[in-house]
């Protein structure tokens, strides 16, 4: 699947569609955004190859999400 731009994620995790897509080479302001919707429309986000990111980054997107994300260190 071609990589869909940020605003899509976002809009489709807050209308309730789970999404997983690898997170490697999104920068965190988007990925915050997706996390932020997958809280809204309660749906599940699962980010791959988030391994490089900072104890820091994964808190504020797992807080973002409100437990919603889950992260495959690959």
């Amino acid at each position: 699947m071609a990589q869909r731009i940020k605003h899509d994620l976002a809009r489709i995790a807050a209308a309730g569609g789970g999404v997983a897509f690898d997170a490697n080479d999104r920068a965190m302001d988007e990925l915050l955004r997706i996390a932020a919707g997958t809280a809204k429309g309660r749906a599940t986000v699962i980010m791959r190859g988030i391994a490089t990111r900072t104890t820091d980054e994964l808190e504020r997107i797992g807080a973002a999400s409100k437990g919603r994300v889950v992260f495959v260190m690959d």
